[in-house]
C-alpha cells in the first residue's frame, strides 16, 4: 500500500501528489501526516483527496484501528465537508514454491461499504483535512513555491502537475 498521500485541487485542477515523508512512530508520524495539508493551504486548494492505509497509519501513529482493517481509505474534502470511501481487502500470501524463491503477497478486494458523508477520520487525517483549507499566513511573494521547497527539504515526495510546477 502507498504511504499517505494528499492530492490538492484548485478550481477542479489537480495541483499534484504529495506523499508522506519518512516518519518516526508516534508524535512525528501524527505531525507528518497532518503537515500534508501545508501544500494544499499554500496553493489555496478548494478540495483535497487524501489516501491512506488503516493499519499502516494506526500502527505508526500508535492509534487504535477504526473501521475495517486492512483497508485503503480515501477522503474527498472541501471546506464544506468530506466523504470517506473505504476499500477493505484481504492479503493473500501464496506458499513458497521452492527454497530461495521470492513470494509476492496479493490483495483480494472485499465489497466496500457505502461512502460515508462526514465519516470518522483518524486524528492526523482529520487535522490534514482541516488545515488544508486554512489560509496560509506567510510573508513571502511565492508562498506556494516556498512551501514546496520546504516540504521537499523535509523529505516529502512532491510531484506537481505541469500547470503548477515551479
Amino acid at each position: 500500500m502507498p504511504k499517505p498521500v494528499i492530492m490538492p485541487l484548485v478550481r477542479g485542477e489537480l495541483v499534484g501528489l504529495i506523499w508522506l515523508r519518512p516518519v518516526e512512530p508516534g508524535a512525528d508520524a501524527l505531525t507528518g501526516i497532518a503537515a500534508l495539508s501545508n501544500i494544499a493551504a499554500a496553493a489555496g486548494a478548494d478540495e483535497v483527496v487524501l489516501a491512506w492505509e488503516s493499519r499502516d497509519v494506526s500502527t505508526v501513529c500508535g492509534l487504535p484501528s477504526g473501521g475495517p482493517v486492512p483497508c485503503l481509505n480515501m477522503v474527498h474534502a472541501t471546506p464544506e465537508g468530506h466523504v470517506l470511501h473505504q476499500f477493505p481487502y484481504d492479503e493473500t500470501v501464496p506458499a513458497p514454491k521452492g527454497e530461495g524463491e521470492a513470494v509476492t503477497a496479493g490483495i483480494e478486494w472485499k465489497a466496500p461499504p457505502a461512502p460515508q458523508e462526514g465519516g470518522d477520520l483518524v486524528a492526523p487525517v482529520r487535522a490534514a483535512v482541516d488545515y488544508a483549507f486554512t489560509p496560509m499566513d506567510m510573508d513571502h511573494p511565492n508562498p506556494f513555491g516556498v512551501t514546496v521547497v520546504l516540504m521537499e527539504e523535509d523529505g516529502y515526495t512532491v510531484r506537481l502537475t505541469e500547470s503548477l510546477d515551479r
